[in-house]
């Protein structure tokens, strides 16, 4: 029984805190325990033992802490990297002597590939460039994606590389390059996830999701049908055992001490996978949403923000300009998405309506005030199969550049969508 507790409130807490920290500061989580414990954890924990060591040391404990904190956080190393690797390697290592040697042929070819495909991808989003925005293709970048006058207005420049900013891309403090639709810096893979490399980070999500799921049941199946040999009365659930009369829980837990401390390493590792299972799969639905919405981690940030800003009555949008002229100099004649902004959303920071003049952007029409976020167009979202091919084909072409914008403009305005929330 101490063997269990221990070895499943480890596991349990290590997969709590990891998924607190990752989805503490999703937008749809924000009033939930799950972002006060987020906070508890990276703001109020942090800001109460600064102040004790401010009277004590005079900060220079946690002046040390941050730096090394900062360091492991956000700095490029491939120390997580290396550490999601053993997580992987030593795991299956103890994991497969006590399971390979029962498994039938079809089992172990299945399981050939559920153990190799996450080292694949892991490889191709670790070292694949993620899309990295140089002189050299800054052309072919911004023709990407067309501005859209919400999240991505055209003139920007980035401070660092000083080079004009494509619609979606962001510079990388970690990496120190702008990064073509870029979704988030990833410690796991000690690289950026943008245009380039999305496809293999989502199927190093699904394969290793995959595998942690298929290890956990394979593993349990095989504890459960031991423990049932040597206690036939025995269920995996306690109120069916001897059949259908129950067992008490002491003596269910006794069975199960047992069954782990026979196959302590198997068992270990059994658990570890059931445990942190449901966190890859939720990461893994959780970019599959996006991709369904059209949309990246960092813009779903930027959309987060622009609800705050409608909520306090600061947002308005109008319609763009019928035959507007494009800035050829901020952003190209042409690109290769299939549709254009209809609208140009803003925020004024008295609430007030924006004055005639005040705000010189290629609009036309009275400006009106926005409230909800599905009453705006998301330009990016052109359905999900369209959005698939995007993240999996990135050079794939959606219609003819040289085709005038004007002679697609009805097919274009069909597939434009709204934000999806």
């Amino acid at each position: 029984m101490g063997v269990i507790a221990t070895i499943a409130l480890v596991i349990l807490g290590i997969s709590f805190m990891t998924f607190v920290t990752f989805f503490g500061r999703l937008p749809a989580l924000r009033r939930t325990p799950i972002a006060w414990l987020h906070r508890l954890i990276w703001v109020y924990l942090p800001n109460g033992i600064l102040a004790v060591d401010q009277r004590l040391t005079s900060g220079r404990v946690t002046s040390s802490l941050s730096r090394f904190g900062n360091f492991v956080m956000y700095d490029k190393h491939p120390t997580v990297l290396i550490f999601f690797f053993l997580l992987l390697s030593v795991g299956e290592t103890l994991y497969l002597p006590s399971v390979w040697p029962v498994l039938p042929a079809f089992q172990k070819l299945t399981g050939a590939l559920a153990i190799i495909l996450p080292y694949i991808f892991l490889y191709l989003s670790a070292f694949t460039d993620p899309g990295t925005i140089a002189p050299l293709n800054h052309t072919a970048e911004m023709a990407r994606y067309p501005y859209d006058f919400t999240l991505f207005h055209p003139g920007a420049t980035c401070a660092t590389c000083r080079l004009l900013k494509p619609a979606r891309s962001k510079h990388c403090s970690v990496c120190k390059r702008c990064v073509a639709r870029a979704d988030h810096h990833c410690i796991f893979i000690n690289n950026c996830v943008g245009a380039h490399n999305q496809r293999w980070f989502v199927l190093l999500l699904l394969t290793t999701a995959v595998l942690t799921l298929y290890g956990g049941v394979l593993g349990m199946h095989l504890l459960v049908a031991k423990m049932k040999a040597r206690y036939p009365l025995w269920t995996l659930l306690p109120w069916r055992a001897d059949g259908g009369r129950g067992m008490e829980l002491r003596d269910w837990l006794i069975v199960w001490s047992w069954g782990l401390q026979d196959q302590v390493a198997m068992g270990s590792v059994t658990l570890l996978a059931l445990l942190t299972s449901p966190l890859v799969w939720g990461l893994l639905g959780y970019h599959v949403w996006l991709i369904y919405c059209g949309t990246t981690t960092n813009e779903s940030m930027k959309w987060s923000d622009w609800q705050a800003e409608m909520d306090d009555g600061f947002a308005f949008r109008r319609k763009m300009a019928a035959g507007r002229v494009k800035d050829l100099s901020a952003e190209p004649a042409w690109t290769r998405w299939p549709v254009e902004t209809e609208q140009i959303l803003v925020r004024t920071e008295d609430g007030k309506v924006p004055r005639p003049g005040r705000l010189e952007v290629a609009g036309e029409g009275e400006w009106e005030p926005v409230w909800r976020l599905k009453d705006v167009e998301n330009m990016y979202d052109i359905g999900f199969w369209d959005n698939l091919v995007d993240v999996f084909a990135p050079g794939h072409v959606f219609r003819d550049p040289l085709v005038p914008a004007a002679e697609g403009s009805d097919r274009r305005k069909k597939r434009s969508k709204k934000f999806r929330r």
